[in-house]
């Protein structure tokens, strides 16, 4: 005669048959690294300026955090191509911006998201994260045409990079946005009209670093730098009174990471292009990416050394 089987033991059997595989919300669910963000990007600030260059505070926060200066542009390497791909987490081939002063796409862009163009990692934040402010103070027009301005709390064209650097603070002050993307004009300027690599573009290269610290040195007195991440970088370099090559001197950009959950970690080995930039900020702030995106977050940068992350 067979015994029938204890039934407490096949309920158990098929709850843990069930859920094997499954993890739990709090294992599949990004988790956030910091609230707020901030992205200083420098127009034609290439990395080759960190050989002459006097620049105390940017070695700082490469010290103290992450960074790369082997990081690469999308080609043609110039502005409104790289600014695009830098927020829109993929290339000109998928996005559509392919000149230097593009203001529409001039390729159809692969994906129109809600905002009518190319989703920017602004549209993820809208999205996912509906209750955030988020802004942009920008020095150079052209950045304007480049991301949803029906989704940011801040659009500001400064007169200055000076003026765009305050308005920017006193946003992030105020309104403690998850994002805030603060553009610089210069050192491009100087680079078209006197040249780089002279003597003048480093010293224009030594101003930004002084608006850098302004900005790190104020998040600190407002007791906010302990929740932020700090991502800086550049559209692209130059040789000359121009840029679109495809010289390293005009195609490598700096892009150093300090802040919140950054460990000291000093030179960054990963291969890193200027759109995975915004899979980085979205990693930061625990946000999905879309399978449309290229770009990939710079996982290195939060690593421990001997303990990677989850």
């Amino acid at each position: 005669m067979k015994s029938k089987p204890n039934r407490g033991i096949l309920i158990l059997l098929i709850l843990a048959l069930t859920g094997c595989g499954h993890k739990s919300d709090s294992e599949t669910e990004p988790k956030a690294l910091a609230k707020h963000v901030v992205l200083i990007g420098s127009d034609g600030f290439g990395a080759y300026a960190f050989k002459k260059a006097k620049l105390p505070n940017l070695r700082k926060m490469m010290e103290n955090g992450g960074y790369s200066l082997h990081a690469r542009s999308v080609l043609p390497s110039s502005s409104a191509v790289n600014w695009a791909s830098m927020i829109m987490g993929s290339g000109p081939e998928l996005h559509g911006y392919t000149e230097w002063g593009s203001k529409t796409p001039e390729v159809p862009s692969k994906i129109i998201g809600k905002g009518g163009i190319y989703p920017t990692i602004f549209s993820l934040i809208d999205d996912q994260m509906p209750e955030a402010k988020k802004g942009v103070s920008f020095s150079w027009d052209g950045i304007g045409y480049l991301f949803e301005k029906d989704m940011v709390d801040l659009d500001f064209n400064g007169k200055t990079d000076k003026e765009t650097a305050d308005k920017a603070l006193q946003f992030i002050v105020d309104e403690k946005p998850a994002l805030t993307f603060i553009h610089f004009d210069q050192p491009d300027g100087t680079g078209h009209e006197i040249g780089h690599d002279t003597p003048e573009y480093y010293r224009t290269v030594e101003g930004i670093d002084s608006l850098v610290v302004h900005i790190v040195d104020t998040l600190k007195k407002k007791n906010m730098l302990d929740d932020t991440v700090i991502i800086f970088s550049s559209d692209h370099g130059g040789i000359g009174k121009g840029h679109g090559g495809k010289t390293l001197a005009e195609m490598e950009i700096p892009w150093i990471i300090y802040g919140a959950n950054t460990p000291a970690n000093g030179e960054l080995k990963s291969s890193i292009v200027t759109y995975d930039t915004a899979a980085t900020i979205a990693y930061i702030l625990g946000l999905k990416t879309p399978d449309f995106w290229r770009g990939k977050p710079v996982k290195e940068a939060f690593e421990v050394v001997g303990k990677k992350p989850d």
